[in-house]
């Protein structure tokens, strides 16, 4: 019986080497580069002015910079950190979302007092295309964005103006607006779509709301820390972060029972997070300190920080922790 011939040794795949991490400068128009292994800064990406805040694509294959003062978004590769293209035109793009369906792109004008919602196409071959559906008037400074799960309801604050406005998707038209307290900035829809949470930069607290009737309702208010500011969720449906910039600190908020789980040190005026991969690692922007802080959330202290550039703001990698 002939004997068969030994199989030829696949060759061994490459090990994937960890995605970088991005920090928004906003007042040096550059994006830092940070290696994940070695911590360090590793490259200054030009972008276009006042980078605030930055959003992953549907595809999964571009990171979007919002350059808020350039009117323009610039595409990153989310893995080789290599710039893409630029999208012009996007009038004061401060913070942006997409709706989970893909269908939608929203933008906050935090400078010129509107919401504007693109229409969304992923065309083979070249990328995202938007087009402007509809421009909203707002109230002074709308701030952040949070989009409801089937992708009906886009709720924006408007920070100088201590208002909360929810904007029908389909038609483009305001719901309904309402005040809320001081210095309202991010927001947040608790998973159910059921609950809205509200970061107050001008006190120190969470408003939580009950946004599924005709009208929210005021539930509680969650007492964290001077400067409430953003959020990002811990990554097991029950716990989401703020970070408190005045207080130094990060609180985790059990969603639950709409209460303080835990709180974290959180050095010079603690911004935008992330959550590594492994589930205990907070990466933070410290925007007075110009640098971006990394947290044991287990140990509860601060294990290392890395100078980037001045008002760092966005902060992300591709490597997190499941966002809900």
């Amino acid at each position: 019986m002939a004997s068969a011939a030994p199989a030829a040794n696949p060759t061994p795949a490459k090990p994937r080497l960890p995605a970088p991490i991005f920090a928004l400068n906003s007042l040096d128009a550059t994006i830092s580069v940070i290696d994940p292994v070695t911590f360090t800064e590793v490259q200054r990406i030009p972008t276009g002015k006042e980078p605030h805040h930055l959003y992953l694509s549907p595809d999964e294959k571009s990171l979007l910079v919002a350059n808020a003062l350039s009117n323009s978004l610039t595409l990153i590769d989310p893995r080789t950190a290599a710039v893409q293209r630029v999208l012009e035109g996007i009038a004061d793009p401060y913070q942006i979302r997409f709706s989970p369906d893909m269908k939608w792109f929203v933008t906050a004008a935090n400078r010129l007092d509107h919401v504007d919602i693109y229409r969304a196409v992923f065309k083979p071959g070249s990328g995202l295309a938007l087009t402007l559906a509809k421009r909203i008037p707002t109230a002074k400074t709308p701030s952040h964005i949070a989009i409801d799960s089937r992708s009906t309801v886009a709720y924006v604050t408007m920070q100088d103006s201590d208002e909360l406005i929810a904007i029908d998707l389909a038609t483009q038209a305001p719901r309904w607006k309402i005040a809320v307290g001081k210095m309202p900035a991010d927001v947040y829809i608790a998973p159910g779509d059921r609950l809205l949470m509200i970061g107050l930069t001008g006190d120190s607290f969470v408003e939580v709301y009950d946004v599924a009737g005709p009208r929210p309702v005021l539930r509680k208010r969650v007492r964290t820390g001077a400067g409430a500011h953003a959020f990002r969720a811990w990554g097991d449906g029950r716990h989401v972060l703020v970070s408190n910039r005045v207080a130094n600190t990060i609180s985790k908020i059990d969603m639950q029972t709409m209460s303080v789980a835990a709180e974290y040190p959180a050095p010079g005026g603690p911004d935008c997070m992330d959550v590594l991969a492994d589930g205990r690692t907070i990466l933070v922007t410290s925007r007075w300190a110009r640098k971006v802080t990394f947290i044991d959330t287990v140990e509860k202290k601060v294990v290392r920080q890395v100078p980037v550039g001045r008002s760092p703001h966005g902060v992300w990698t591709l490597d997190h922790a499941p966002r809900q």
